[in-house]
């Protein structure tokens, strides 16, 4: 008996007993031929004085071994021994002698079988040709594992087997599936009097969903470099045919992780809800987002000679009647925009809000302008702060979050670029076009026109600056009317009113719809494997990193996040957030 099955004091006594006399060998000596029990029990001394027991040990000792007592009572219980717990486990024990889902590459798989069969052979005494795998061992290794994947996908195969046919219910049975002299099932199909190798009339059936088709998919999509699906389904069906390969082989070119990172896919959220100041009616410029566009050419003088300089457009949108400011500044320094600003709030009053891009969401992150927002965005809040303006930035790397301003920008860019042409403009030739184009930004009708022929008037962002449109035509003199002051005022009351009834009713409606993103996409995670990307560098040098933080918005939408990369933490929008590797839940 073990002692480890004793209870623990008796466990260590025995096992101590044990250690002291491990060179020993224990019998069983009778009671009353045993020496020790004169001691143990007491007698007295004459009787040991004169004890054969107590001085030449027990008689059998003279005999051999084989005449030795032999005890027959059997112990069946000790109040020592543990109880014994026992528990029954029953697994499930694979017919393949090969687990597949051990191996992560088909060729890896199939040179170990190749292997393992030369084994086989080697220990059959058969002789070996070369040292390396010949063709023939490869070719018996993939028959084998085609007839391994059989076996595990199709019950069917038992029954062609054994000689017996399909069921008339089973999905193979329009594939005419047979055995050949491999006992490998192949596909009988329609093709028989073709021209076509044997291989490729009877193709080798497989499943999609075991793991040697998928092992096979991903060897040929990198043997194919990064072939797309339809060619890896055309030629894998070359010498198999994989039931459900379409859906196979578009999931492995969704898994190839080379092939995530090179296609690039963004990932848009649901567009969100219009800012509150988009939909309140307000004094014009209150809330105003503002951009640069540029650099363009200014001449320094007229005529032949002059020195051509570069020159910055400054954009100053409204949120709610979308009405545009222009200013022409001469540089990108801080106090050149800070006294455009000034002129902007001087005309148009005070604003309460500004919006403007993050430095870095202009293209190119070393660009002029870039650099300059970025650089005097502390400066810039600091200077507002002292007129009571509050400045928001977008986060990096996000246009799209400034779609009113940057909208401004390419109207602008639509109208100078057709309007100077070649031409040299000095600066304030050029600062009187962009007047004009602003101007006629401003008569741009808010809503489209109607159709009925009375209605002559189309809302735009000039009624709200100077009561009608800046490019409609003068209007009838009406200084010698006899009104009241106080008519007039009424009326000018009247007429600012019923803007703003427009504005609500037809403007506002036109508001309500989403010209894009206009589904909810699966949310990326935290942790989940983003590449982050970047317009100016090809897709195979952009970052890798992984999602930390995600920042929600009114809406509850998550739009921004922070990602760990090599080089640190940084901020993006999710338009330019591209998961490496789809969720296949989330299809």
């Amino acid at each position: 008996m073990l002692p480890s099955k004793l209870q623990p004091f008796v466990r260590n006594r025995v096992a101590d007993i044990l250690e002291r006399t491990g060179s020993c060998t224990w019998n069983h000596v009778p009671t009353d031929e045993n020496p020790a029990d004169l001691i143990s029990r007491g007698v007295e001394p004459k009787v040991i004085l004169t004890s054969q027991l107590w001085w030449s040990g027990p008689d059998f000792l003279r005999y051999s071994s084989s005449e030795w007592p032999q005890t027959s009572e059997a112990v069946e219980k000790l109040p020592e021994i543990k109880p014994e717990v026992s528990l029954h486990v029953a697994a499930e024990v694979p017919n393949n002698f090969i687990d597949f889902s051990r191996f992560s590459n088909f060729l890896r798989l199939k040179r170990s079988v190749a292997y393992v069969l030369r084994f086989i052979a080697a220990c059959k005494k058969q002789p070996i040709k070369t040292n390396h795998l010949n063709n023939d061992e490869l070719k018996n290794a993939s028959n084998l594992l085609v007839k391994l994947c059989q076996i595990d996908s199709f019950p069917e195969y038992k029954l062609l087997l054994d000689g017996k046919s399909i069921p008339e219910k089973s999905p193979l049975l329009k594939f005419n599936v047979f055995l050949d002299d491999n006992q490998l099932m192949r596909v009988g199909g329609r093709l028989e009097n073709s021209h076509f190798p044997y291989e490729k009339k009877h193709p080798l059936l497989l499943q999609s969903t075991h793991i040697f088709t998928k092992l096979l998919f991903a060897f040929e999509h990198k043997k194919l470099m990064h072939a797309a699906p339809q060619l890896l389904l055309a030629t894998v069906r070359e010498t198999f045919w994989p039931i459900g390969g379409r859906n196979l082989a578009k999931l492995c070119y969704r898994q190839c992780v080379l092939c995530n990172r090179l296609k690039g896919k963004n990932f848009n959220p649901i567009m969100g809800n219009l800012p509150k100041q988009r939909l309140t009616p307000s004094y014009p410029f209150e809330t105003v987002g503002v951009d640069y566009a540029g650099p363009i050419s200014a001449a320094n003088r007229r005529g032949r000679g002059c020195r051509m300089t570069k020159v910055y457009i400054a954009i100053f949108i409204c949120f709610t009647t979308k009405a545009i400011h222009v200013e022409l500044v001469g540089d990108l320094t801080s106090k050149n925009f800070l006294s455009a600003l000034h002129r902007f709030i001087s005309r148009r009053g005070k604003t309460k809000i500004i919006h403007s891009d993050n430095g870095t969401s202009f293209v190119g992150a070393y660009n002029e302008i870039g650099k300059f927002l970025k650089g005097n965005c502390s400066l810039l809040s600091e200077d507002a702060a002292n007129e009571g303006i509050t400045f928001n930035f977008t986060p990096p790397y996000t246009p799209h979050f400034g779609g009113l301003w940057e909208a401004g920008v390419k109207s602008i860019k639509y109208h100078l670029v057709r309007v100077l042409g070649n031409c040299n403009l000095t600066y304030e030739e050029l600062n009187t076009v962009l007047v004009q184009i602003e101007a006629l930004l401003n008569s741009r009708p808010l809503t489209p026109l109607s159709s009925d022929p009375n209605d002559l008037l189309p809302l735009t962002p000039g009624h709200f600056l100077i009561g009608r449109s800046l490019t409609t035509l003068p209007t009838e003199n009406y200084e010698d009317c006899s009104t009241s002051h106080l008519t007039r005022y009424q009326r000018i009351e009247q007429l600012r009113q019923h803007f703003w009834t427009r504005w609500s009713k037809e403007f506002i409606a036109e508001l309500q719809q989403r010209v894009k993103w206009r589904t909810k996409d699966s949310d990326l995670k935290i942790d989940s494997l983003v590449v982050l990307k970047d317009d100016n560098l090809p897709p195979m040098k952009w970052k890798l990193g992984r999602i930390v933080e995600v920042y929600p918005g009114p809406d509850g939408v998550n739009r921004v996040a922070d990602i760990k990369t090599a080089n640190g933490i940084v901020r993006r929008a999710f338009s330019k957030i591209c998961p490496l590797l789809e969720e296949e839940s989330s299809r």
